[in-house]
């Protein structure tokens, strides 16, 4: 019962900020920020009290939202490993005599 009240305040509360949001009051980039990862949090609440789909589709959206939010890292981070797997390879093959 405890969980309950606290999925309900928790839902309440982010519902409260995305109305904030539309209404046009900027509560600052942090909210933004940490809304993909409010979301899995409730996923993982929703699917630990039995909740399978809300859950599933909460975690779902909330990991989009941390990929969107972390692109450009993630990005960076293969750009990297693909230079360094190619200059590997090269080193390789050189070694080879090829």
């Amino acid at each position: 019962m405890a969980n309950q009240k606290l999925l309900g305040v928790i839902l309440a509360l982010v519902g409260g900020f995305i109305v904030l949001k539309f209404l046009g009051v900027h509560l600052g980039g942090l909210i933004g920020f940490l809304f993909p990862f409010i979301l899995i949090g409730l996923g993982v609440l929703g699917w630990s009290n039995n909740k399978k789909w809300i859950g599933g589709i909460l975690i779902t959206i909330g990991a989009l939202g941390v990929f969107a939010k972390f692109s450009g890292l993630i990005l960076l981070v293969l750009a990297v490993g693909l230079v360094v797997y190619g200059v590997s390879l090269l080193k390789k093959s050189s070694y080879r005599g090829y």
